[in-house]
């Protein structure tokens, strides 16, 4: 039997609501206000039961730590049923330690390419950037295996579309910070490709044309 559960599973958890499923894991932003701080939240977790069977990702700076959940093997790239208690552990820590999490801090940046043939240009990619291949979608991803760059996703096309990028990013947030991220990007300068799939993607592009989408789960679970 597996345990593995969904993004909406995730979020329905009880204790969770600091959480965000953002494309690649459950995420928390924590603001600690220094480095310091930051220190001892994570020393915090360290000491978590369980932590060792889940082994969060942590990114530690001067005013701010946050955690990604996620399981990766080589057919599975999500989340399990022990990230929950996790999660409501994490965010124990970090109430009794006086820090507050702010999930406008939450988010995740994918690159993607339009690619006639996936499996001509992924090598390429793999080997110049130093990446390796999604378990369970070696045919369409690559990810860092430091866990620092942005996921890779090579988008199949069906003909060569020269009048537009073939590369573009996307940017997923929380599903309630989307239209406030799309509103900055309009006020500085962007204009709207299509919002045909919203709440799902928003399709932006800079005053040059180049493309982004803001993206969130919603729709997609």
């Amino acid at each position: 039997m597996t345990d593995h559960i969904t993004a909406r599973q995730f979020h329905e958890a009880d204790g969770t609501e600091d959480w965000r499923v953002v494309g690649d894991g459950a995420c928390a932003y924590f603001r600690t206000g220094s480095f310091e701080a930051g220190a001892r939240l994570v020393h915090a977790i360290s000491d978590l039961a369980g932590v060792e069977q889940c082994h969060p990702d942590i990114d530690l700076r001067h005013d701010a730590v946050t955690v990604r959940l996620i399981t990766i093997t080589e057919d599975y790239y999500g989340l399990v049923e022990r990230h929950v208690e996790l999660a409501r552990q994490i965010s124990a820590a970090a109430r009794e330690l006086g820090i507050p999490a702010d999930i406008s801090g939450v988010q995740s940046v994918q690159v993607t390419i339009d690619a006639l043939v996936n499996r001509d240009v992924i090598p390429f990619w793999r080997a110049v950037l130093g990446y390796e291949s999604r378990g369970d979608t070696t045919d369409e991803d690559l990810i860092d295996p430091r866990g620092r760059g942005p996921a890779l996703w090579f988008q199949p096309m069906d003909a060569p579309r020269p009048q537009r990028s073939r590369m573009h990013i996307d940017v997923f947030v929380p599903h309630e910070q989307a239209e406030a991220r799309v509103a900055a990007a309009l006020a500085a300068g962007g204009r709207l490709v299509s919002d045909e799939h919203a709440p799902t993607w928003w399709t932006l592009a800079d005053p040059e044309g180049n493309e982004v989408d803001v993206a969130t789960l919603a729709g997609r679970d």
